[in-house]
């Protein structure tokens, strides 16, 4: 493991009282009314334990896979800290930029992390090559991959990411904002999961990062794995019941709209940005982009933004990015005009040509 930075920095530390925040990466300030009655409602039941099976069931149904290949989880944070503590790697390699908790959950495993660093110059995309049998991290026996990437935004082709199996090797595919991407094209999730476990979250479309609901999909040999080191009841019953509810028909189809919308606003906030002569690091399928200040000068701008009442992620705690990255959520066109105008106020301000 080369470089260090704070694997356990996420956006909500860079949101601050009083700031429009664009460093969070979740649609909703809170679930939807009726999301918040089926929770609400199962709070009735808080007096017996947990039961997993209704939920499981909900899993399997939307993915249309065996009830065998699934594993709700106390959202994506704990599927990491499982495939960390039970799946057998001595070459664990982890894809950066991306998500840190699946590193920091192998490190505080004991296990010492590898890492393959995709550049800005090729787009932040995913070389196969990399893993083949002639490539730099060929002996690599466990790797993790996001898709679409956060921070990049890169949705990588999923025959790309299929690709990353060998024998002896698993594959983790971080899939936690898939359903933001309208039709899911890129998904591994099929009737072929080999050597795959994909993980998911419901906190992001559902404005649920704090209750902690998500899963798991994938071959069933290594879901049996991971079911068992998971802690009796670790995924509460509202947290159970709201994964019923977000898999429905009716909640696929309002996700699948939000997400329609998502690429519209996101479109905004591109053009937006390119008129203030700054530029998304790769084209992004993701709820946020990744935008390189550079052109302000070499240091961050987030402390500046924070002062014209903006709250964006820094980008320096991601391996492979510096202090010139910020990660920007995807908002409603107003805002992203906002931002865009505050970031062309600095300019002014550091007196860049």
């Amino acid at each position: 493991m080369s470089g260090h930075v704070d694997l356990h920095h996420h956006g909500d530390r860079d949101a601050a009282a009083g700031l429009l925040d664009l460093a969070v990466n979740v649609r909703l300030p809170a679930p939807p009314p009726w999301l918040a009655d089926v929770i609400a409602d199962s709070l009735h039941d808080l007096g017996r334990y947990p039961d997993p099976a209704p939920a499981v069931a909900a899993i399997a149904r939307r993915h249309r896979v065996d009830p065998e290949c699934v594993l709700p989880t106390a959202g994506g944070a704990e599927a990491f800290t499982l495939v960390a503590r039970a799946v057998a790697g001595r070459r664990p390699v982890v894809v950066h930029p991306q998500f840190t908790e699946p590193e920091a959950a192998l490190v505080a495993a004991g296990r010492r992390v590898d890492r393959c660093l995709l550049q800005h110059e090729d787009g932040f995309r995913l070389d196969p090559s990399s893993f083949a049998p002639s490539g730099m991290h060929a002996d690599a026996d466990l790797v993790v991959v996001g898709n679409p990437t956060n921070p990049t935004g890169v949705l990588h082709p999923a025959g790309d990411v299929r690709s990353l199996r060998r024998s002896g090797r698993v594959v983790v595919v971080d899939e936690a904002f898939m359903d933001a991407v309208p039709g899911e094209p890129e998904s591994v999730v099929s009737p072929d999961l080999e050597g795959l476990i994909v993980v998911r979250s419901l906190t992001k479309t559902w404005g649920l990062a704090g209750l902690r609901a998500g899963y798991v999909v994938g071959d069933p040999a290594l879901v049996a794995v991971l079911r068992g080191v998971q802690p009796p009841w670790s995924v509460s019953s509202p947290a159970l019941a709201a994964t019923v509810a977000c898999l429905s028909e009716r909640a696929v189809a309002e996700a699948e709209a939000a997400a329609v919308s998502f690429a519209g606003d996101r479109a905004v906030l591109v053009r937006e940005l390119a008129g203030v002569g700054l530029r998304t690091a790769a084209p992004s399928a993701a709820p946020f982009v990744l935008v390189d200040t550079s052109p302000l000068g070499s240091g961050s701008v987030r402390e500046d933004l924070a002062h014209l009442g903006f709250a964006v992620r820094r980008g320096e705690t991601f391996p492979g990015l510096g202090p010139t990255w910020i990660r920007l959520a995807v908002r409603d066109p107003d805002t992203s005009r906002r931002i865009a105008a505050a970031l062309d106020d600095l300019r002014r301000v550091r007196h860049v040509a």
